[in-house]
């Protein structure tokens, strides 16, 4: 004997409205979303459920509420506010080692799903990341690494592999361009041999590579004594 479902109340139909429109980028992290009469007027609910809705999604680490201010968005979604409280808490090195296993699979799948737009893609933040290297420009080449990487890991194509990527590559990225400075002298730069072996769809070469260049930074900050 099945118990009968219970209906959505409906204040748990406010949530799910209002966590679209953080999903669907309508609304972005670090936005302040609109005042309470127009969401009111936008979502046909009394302010007490608006209040309930939006006290849901705080307790969920979705929202923040600043006195004064407004309520912002501070998350992307519930695991992005669970991920970055527990990464908070790990060195950089137990981060690496996570890392080390998404980004292998992420090539491997990568290997296997990857577009023509997708090479073209990583073809352009590659030459763009060598243009800011000649440059000596760090920062704008730390920003264009972060695309061409986050671009690789959206070719495997595995909606949760890259949601789990993105919550955890930033931190570890701008660890490891301030303790190191540019150099043309490995393919760790543009990594012009992975986006071949992705290319090729050579699925041993591009694990293999994504085993150097975390070895490679590993030993970056080991030697730097990181910590944090």
């Amino acid at each position: 004997m099945f118990d009968k479902l219970e209906k959505k109340s409906l204040v748990e139909q406010l949530c799910e409205r209002l966590e679209e429109q953080i999903r669907s980028g309508v609304w972005t992290v670090g936005m302040r979303i609109p005042k309470e009469a127009e969401l009111m007027e936008q979502f046909g609910v009394s302010r007490n459920t608006l209040r309930e809705g939006i006290r849901a999604l705080v307790h969920i680490g979705l929202l923040a509420t600043r006195q004064g201010d407004g309520t912002f968005v501070i998350a992307a979604s519930p695991l992005g506010s669970v991920l970055q409280k527990r990464i908070g808490n790990s060195s950089i090195i137990e981060i690496l080692e996570v890392r080390h296993a998404l980004d292998r699979e992420a090539v491997i799948l990568a290997c296997q799903r990857r577009t023509e737009d997708d090479l073209q893609q990583m073809e352009h933040y590659s030459a763009l990341c060598l243009q800011h290297t000649h440059a000596g420009e760090i920062e704008a080449f730390v920003e264009v690494d972060m695309q061409l990487h986050h671009t690789i890991i959206a070719a495997s194509y595995n909606p949760l592999l890259v949601d789990l990527y993105n919550h955890m590559f930033e931190r570890i990225q701008m660890s490891i361009m301030s303790t190191t400075e540019l150099t043309t002298d490995n393919d760790h730069t543009g990594h012009h041999n992975l986006i071949n072996a992705i290319r090729q769809q050579d699925e041993q070469q591009a694990a293999a590579i994504v085993d150097d260049y975390i070895h490679y930074f590993k030993t970056i900050m080991t030697e730097g004594d990181f910590k944090q």
